[in-house]
């Protein structure tokens, strides 16, 4: 079975001479010699597989490259340099209110997450009283998110996610400023997904969640990827 998800030697260099490097040096990526020229490395020559079905968590310290490789699987920034290969639609929650518009109300951004999801009117309105239900927001849904509290943003842009049957789902580490009781049903939310046959990726520090949810896992330490094994080989060496 081919993987969902396929990363192949994947770079993201920061820096306004970055590319002008890449091209001088043939292509070829000397960390050392880019982070002396004053370019920040955030993914270092990652490469992994996920397959259909698999919840893969990404484990690291804070700077390690985390919510960068995430924004490359999601596409909503381009890899410096390799190839990430990606099969079906893609949903993330990387940051509180990425993919809202502050000047549309709750109901608004829904529809239009699902349009970028490539989903029809009729289809987002199927969904739509689930999505207002699990995100606990019904009495603001017609207020611009702009008026919204962070964790408000947060409800509804994972209840979204989650409900408009994305192929893959990929959150960052948004859920650990949730309220415990939204953040135990998002949990049981992903473990339904995961079940569904969706492939799941997410960030979290939280070590008794990631052995609830997962059995694969990744760690990272400043962009270069360390291990990916078991969920318990990763976590020890990751507290080591």
């Amino acid at each position: 079975m081919s993987p969902t998800i396929s990363c192949s030697s994947v770079y993201k260099i920061f820096g306004n001479n970055a590319q002008t490097l890449l091209s001088e040096s043939g292509g070829n990526v000397d960390a050392k010699k880019f982070q002396e020229a004053g370019c920040i490395v955030g993914v270092n020559n990652a490469s992994f597989d996920v397959n259909q079905g698999e919840m893969l968590v990404v484990m690291g310290l804070s700077g390690s490259g985390k919510s960068t490789l995430l924004k490359l699987i999601s596409r909503i920034s381009a890899p410096t340099k390799g190839l990430i290969k990606i099969k079906g639609k893609i949903a993330s929650l990387i940051s509180v209110g990425t993919g809202f518009h502050s000047e549309l109300t709750g109901r608004e951004n829904i529809y239009l997450n699902g349009s970028i999801l490539g989903l029809r009117k009729y289809e987002i309105e199927e969904r739509l009283n689930q999505i207002i239900e699990f995100s606990g927001v019904d009495d603001f849904l017609d207020t611009p998110v702009k008026r919204y509290s962070s964790g408000m943003v947060i409800r509804l842009g994972f209840s979204v996610a989650a409900h408009l049957d994305p192929d893959i789902l990929i959150t960052d580490e948004v859920l650990a400023v949730a309220d415990l009781e939204f953040r135990e049903k998002s949990i049981e939310k992903l473990m339904r997904i995961s079940d569904s046959g969706k492939t799941i990726i997410f960030v979290s520090h939280n070590l008794n969640s990631v052995r609830r949810l997962c059995k694969t896992a990744i760690l990272l330490d400043k962009g270069r990827l360390l291990l990916k094994d078991n969920v318990d080989s990763v976590i020890s060496e990751y507290i080591s």
